[in-house]
């Protein structure tokens, strides 16, 4: 991975991972529109949560690439889903 970020530089890498993230967060909506059925799209419900599922591994990889801490951050997933629970009223 460092090899990526010495020959593009390590603001590219984070362009990089800006750009994924918005890529991410656009298929994620087009899943929701797809499970609402408003505003219809061409794009069935197995293609698009592919995508979302392309996209996610898109953004580990430039994560990564910029020298993010991968463990760190299923440390934190973890911790926030902990809390995310607590506030719905804990497990089920």
């Amino acid at each position: 991975m460092t090899k990526i970020k010495s020959k593009i530089g390590e603001p590219a890498c984070y362009e990089q991972l800006a750009e994924e993230c918005a890529e991410l967060g656009q298929a994620a909506l087009k899943v929701a529109r797809i499970l609402r059925g408003e505003n219809p799209t061409p794009c069935d419900e197995a293609m698009t949560r592919k995508q979302v599922s392309e996209e996610l591994g898109d953004v580990l990889l430039s994560a990564e690439v910029c020298g993010i801490d991968l463990l760190h951050v299923v440390g934190t997933i973890n911790a926030k889903a902990e809390r995310w629970e607590a506030r719905l009223g804990g497990r089920d």
